[in-house]
């Protein structure tokens, strides 16, 4: 890796203090501000997941009414996924790590970023508020018609939720072209398309896919507006398969803007850990834009049981299988980058194999429930739960503390605690699974869901007791991961380059300073900084 001279353009001198971070445009500020937004509403969520699991600890409870529990877990839905995974991994990872990881000082548009922060965090206090103060939506996050409607769902809450989320895609898409025009245009030297970090891979096809999608969605949303306030009848007539076709255009992809990053992170992580490059590198890209595309064509997938017609149903069943190939290839590849490698067993590490292990489980019930027979059977069901979080929290979630875990110390310049780093990591493993794994079984056995309470003698108390414990055991890890976050101020000294990694990011000082590197340096191979490493003793 060597360096070309570039003057450090002048910027008007940062603001200190909580103005500072007001009025910043820094990408690595902006960055933390998603994160810990997101994670606000991550605790949020799961407060309202523990409701609902105490709800259904046992038959016939009250611990809230029916009308409350179908506004809990519309919300814990809605936050989970529009306000805590997609801007944490694409606007907290991909806002501080793409301009580090391609060698910029910032992203192509400073304030338009900013703008992306602040109109996100607003749509997420606006649904919150709403939330809290009576306002509810009930309609779950899928906002099905006609139970969206004004018939159906009459009280201020569903417009408010429905603003939300266009607020919320406003700030996406925006975000979206800025992370395209800084990856195709801001380059360090001689980082071509192969030399691209999969992190960054995984966020530009993700920006892609935000753009298509994102636009339908919003139609749906305004289309549903005019429905409820202006007596139009684009939903209200018959319509309702309409609803499902530009929800689930959206949706569906949604699952791989909401996975994708969190592969990136993965197949930056188990590399270093492994102490080799990743297997297949190319093949890796090329699954990675693949599955972006593939993400398109599967979303009847949803449908199978609403009247469409059996030769597209046949169609979008094939479909869904073949988009497991790509996901197939990544998933060898990192095993293959893990066998025979020099595996150290931190706290990343651990995650990236919880990753591999709970996504695996959810992808196998994903194919499953891809052929229209076996779909018919559980649509509904409680076996649809445990399938999508098997994917989105045995996904995304893992991913997610991966990356807190190996980028935390260039981010704080401070290291985790390792002993509370593996005992969260344990404590969520188990009580992830001890969770959600009986909801597999609670399906077949006919329980549906969105159900608020049920009766005795069914055969679902067991199976709803240990998930419940298995809640409780998951919010206790994460207590554990906040206790160690907090730690952080007295951690040890990270360096510049606590794990050896290969990428540009480590070459910088932890923290990063505001301009990011004193000079732009240029980029010999796909692990600049494994060659640094292996030039320095011939100096």
């Amino acid at each position: 890796m060597a360096s070309i001279s570039i003057p450090i353009p002048l910027r008007e001198r940062a603001k200190s203090g909580v103005l500072g971070w007001l009025a910043t445009v820094d990408h690595k500020k902006i960055g933390i501000m998603y994160m810990v937004m997101s994670f606000a509403f991550f605790i949020a969520a799961g407060l309202m997941a523990l409701l609902i699991r105490l709800q259904l600890a046992a038959p016939n409870l009250q611990v809230v009414d029916p009308n409350t529990y179908n506004q809990l877990f519309t919300m814990h839905g809605s936050v989970m996924i529009f306000l805590f995974t997609i801007p944490m991994l694409v606007g907290g990872f991909g806002n501080y790590f793409v301009p580090l990881m391609i060698g910029a000082r910032d992203v192509a548009f400073p304030r338009l970023n900013a703008f992306s922060f602040w109109i996100t965090l607003g749509a997420g206090l606006v649904m919150l508020i709403g939330f809290l103060f009576g306002a509810r939506s009930d309609a779950a996050w899928t906002a099905y018609v006609p139970y969206s409607t004004k018939s159906f769902s009459p009280t201020v809450g569903m417009d408010i939720w429905l603003m939300g989320v266009i607020l919320l895609g406003i700030g996406s898409t925006l975000g979206a072209v800025n992370f395209l025009v800084t990856v195709y245009s801001m380059r360090a030297p001689g980082m071509t398309a192969w030399r691209i970090p999969m992190f960054v891979w995984a966020m530009a096809t993700t920006a892609g896919m935000v753009l298509l999608a994102t636009p339908v969605l919003t139609a749906a949303l305004l289309m549903l507006v005019a429905d409820r306030n202006f007596n139009t009848q684009f939903f209200t007539t018959n319509r309702v398969q309409l609803w499902q076709h530009m929800f689930w255009f959206y949706s569906h992809p949604a699952v791989y803007i909401m996975i994708l990053p969190a592969m990136g992170i993965i197949s930056e992580v188990i590399p270093v850990f492994s102490r080799k490059p990743l297997f297949g590198l190319r093949a890796v890209v090329i699954s990675t834009v693949l599955i972006g595309l593939l993400g398109f064509t599967t979303w009847v997938h949803h449908m199978f049981v609403s009247g469409v017609d059996p030769a597209i149903e046949r169609f979008f069943m094939f479909t869904t299988m073949v988009i497991a190939v790509p996901t197939g290839v990544k998933v060898f590849n990192w095993l293959a980058t893990l066998w025979g490698g020099s595996l150290n067993f931190k706290t990343p590490l651990l995650m990236c194999l919880g990753f591999l292990a709970t996504f695996v489980i959810g992808g196998i019930s994903g194919v499953m429930q891809g052929a229209i027979p076996i779909d018919q059977y559980v649509h509904n069901s409680y076996f649809v739960v445990a399938h999508f979080h098997y994917v989105l929290f045995g996904g995304s979630v893992f991913g997610i503390f991966a990356a807190l875990y190996y980028w935390g110390p260039k981010i704080t310049g401070r290291m985790f605690d390792e002993k509370l780093g593996k005992l969260h990591f344990w404590l969520m493993m188990i009580g992830f699974n001890v969770t959600f794994f009986p909801m597999h079984f609670l399906g077949l056995q006919g329980m549906p869901r969105r159900i608020a309470t049920y009766d005795p003698g069914r055969g679902w108390e067991l199976g709803n007791l240990i998930a419940t414990i298995g809640a409780f055991l998951l919010a206790f890890s994460v207590l554990i991961f906040i206790i160690n976050a907090i730690k952080l101020r007295h951690g040890e000294p990270a360096g510049n380059d606590p794990w050896e990694g290969n990428t540009l990011e480590w070459s910088t000082a932890s923290p990063p300073p505001e301009y990011n590197f004193r000079e732009i340096p240029t980029v010999e191979s796909d692990r600049p900084l494994f060659d640094e490493r292996m030039r320095m003793p011939q100096l």
